[in-house]
C-alpha cells in the first residue's frame, strides 16, 4: 500500500503535467516514488514500458576486445538495474546486434530486455532473410518490436512484419524515421497501416514532430519511441559553459542530458526515449531522467530559449 508521502508525490507529478495539456495524457506516468523509473502505456496492448530506453547506433558498434566490451557490459548492467528494458538496434548498425546479443546472453539478461530491431531492405525475401540474420546475431528466436527502417519499401516490409507478428516472431509492429523532412510521409504511412509503434527524431531544437507525427500517434493510439534527443551530441556544444536553469534542481534535474531527455518525455505523445551511450557513467546519468515530474510549458520554453 502506498504511503501518504508517496501518494502526494505522485499527485504532484500528475498535477504538473496538466499545465502542458488540458486533458489526461494518453500515456500517463505510473504512480511511482521519486527516483524510481517511470513507465508509460503502449496503447495497443496496455503493457507499460520504462520511459528511458537505449539506442545502439555508434555506441555498440565495437569489436571483440575486452577494452571495447567491458564498458558495454557495465552499461547494460546499469541499464537493467535502473529499471530500463527497451533496447533499439538495427542490422545496419555495424556490429551492434551481434554485440548486444552476445552481452545479453553472457549476462543472462535477454529475458529482461524489450528488444527492438528493424528491417531495412527491399523485397519480401530480402526482408525475411535480413530478419533471420538479425535473430542469429541477437541470439534469440524472437524480438519484442520489429520496425520498418526509415520507411524503406514500407508497403512490402510492413506486411512481412505483420506476418512475423502472427507467427509470434515479434509482439509489436513499427515504423521509423530520423529526419524532419520525412515527418509528413511518416504521419501519412502511420495513418494507412496503424502500427503499434512509431519511432521519430525529437529534441529541444527539432520539434517538427509536434505538428506532424505526434498528433497522429495520439489520435490512433500508437506508441512513440524518440531518437536523436541529443541531436547526435550536438546539443551539448550549444550549452557548453551554461548553467542549468534555476528551476532544474526543483524537478530533480542535475545535468543537461537529463534536461534534454525530460524535455522529450514532457510531450504526452512520447512513450520512451532511447539515447545511445557506450559509457557507464553516462548511462547512469541518462537513467535519472526517468523519474520526476512532467516539465511545465514554461520550463519547456526555458530550455528552448536557453539552447537557442
Amino acid at each position: 500500500m502506498l504511503s501518504r508521502r508517496s501518494f502526494l508525490s505522485g499527485l504532484a507529478a500528475a498535477s504538473a503535467g496538466i499545465v502542458l495539456a488540458r486533458h489526461v495524457f494518453a500515456n500517463p506516468l505510473s504512480p511511482t516514488q521519486s527516483g524510481i523509473m517511470q513507465t508509460r502505456v503502449v496503447p495497443s496492448s496496455g503493457e507499460r514500458l520504462p520511459v528511458i530506453g537505449m539506442g545502439s547506433s555508434g555506441s555498440f558498434e565495437v569489436g571483440n576486445s575486452a577494452a571495447e566490451l567491458d564498458p558495454l557490459r557495465e552499461v547494460l548492467r546499469r541499464f537493467f538495474a535502473g529499471g530500463a528494458t527497451v533496447i533499439d538496434t538495427a542490422p545496419s548498425y555495424g556490429t551492434a546486434e551481434k554485440v548486444i546479443g552476445q552481452l545479453l546472453e553472457e549476462l543472462g539478461l535477454r529475458s529482461s530486455a524489450f528488444l527492438a530491431t528493424k528491417i531495412g531492405t527491399s523485397g519480401r525475401e530480402a526482408g525475411l532473410a535480413q530478419f533471420q540474420d538479425s535473430l542469429k546475431r541477437l541470439r534469440t528466436d524472437k524480438v519484442e518490436l520489429l520496425q520498418v527502417h526509415n520507411l524503406r519499401d514500407w508497403r512490402t516490409q510492413f506486411e512481412v512484419i505483420k506476418e512475423l507478428k502472427a507467427q509470434g516472431k515479434t509482439r509489436y509492429t513499427g515504423l521509423t524515421h530520423y529526419l524532419d523532412s520525412s515527418h509528413d510521409e511518416l504521419a501519412e504511412v502511420v495513418r494507412k497501416v496503424k502500427p503499434d509503434f512509431l519511432q521519430v527524431n525529437y529534441s529541444v531544437v527539432s520539434r517538427n514532430a509536434e505538428q506532424t507525427v505526434f498528433p497522429v500517434a495520439r489520435e490512433l493510439g500508437v506508441a512513440v519511441l524518440v531518437n536523436r534527443a541529443f541531436e547526435d551530441g550536438r546539443l551539448f556544444s550549444r550549452v557548453q559553459g551554461k548553467a542549468l536553469p534555476p528551476w532544474a534542481a526543483e524537478v530533480g534535474i542535475t545535468s543537461w542530458a537529463q534536461a534534454f531527455l525530460r524535455f522529450a518525455l514532457s510531450h504526452p505523445a512520447v512513450t520512451t526515449v532511447i539515447p545511445a551511450t557506450g559509457k557507464p557513467e553516462r548511462q547512469s546519468d541518462n537513467l535519472k531522467a526517468g523519474s520526476g515530474p512532467i516539465l511545465t510549458e514554461a520550463q519547456r520554453q526555458s530550455l528552448i530559449d536557453t539552447v537557442g
